[in-house]
């Protein structure tokens, strides 16, 4: 037995080395050359994209009440946000969606109120509201649809 094997190994390698051979013969003919790029100088772009999805996540709606139709006067304006978002995200969602810069952003925490109706209680949800304060001369169209 061991006879048969030296054969098949030394003819097996005899194989393999003329496959590699014609492999590389076949790989030079195809090789074709390889065109230089230039590489393209950076150009500044606008910011006038859509609005991503996620800037519609942190902002939930604008609050229109008493007090905060007050507070336009002084480029103040209120908006009900999600419960996991921070400051800097609602700082980035204003911009985006509505293209002005805002000067500061208080974040507070709204209590919901315990209600009853009947013999039933309750409580009314708990909300998440941003006070945004624009520079001078900058505003937010919110009375649009109203």
């Amino acid at each position: 037995m061991g006879l048969f094997s030296k054969k098949n190994t030394d003819d097996k390698k005899e194989k393999e080395a003329d496959k590699k051979s014609v492999v590389k013969e076949v790989a030079k003919k195809e090789a074709k050359p390889v065109k230089t790029v230039k590489a393209k100088k950076p150009v500044a772009k606008k910011v006038t994209a859509k609005p991503s999805g996620y800037a519609y996540r942190v902002l939930i709606k604008p609050i229109i009440s008493e007090k905060a139709t007050m507070g336009t006067s002084l480029n103040k304006y209120v908006f009900e946000i999600s419960a996991k978002s921070n400051k800097i995200e609602v700082k980035k969602a204003i911009e985006e969606i509505y293209g002005v810069v805002p000067v500061s952003i208080n974040v507070l925490n709204q209590r919901g109120k315990s209600v009853r109706s009947g013999r039933r209680f309750g409580r009314t949800k708990d909300i998440k509201k941003a006070v945004v304060t624009l520079r001078k001369g900058d505003s937010i169209k919110l009375y649009e649809g109203i």
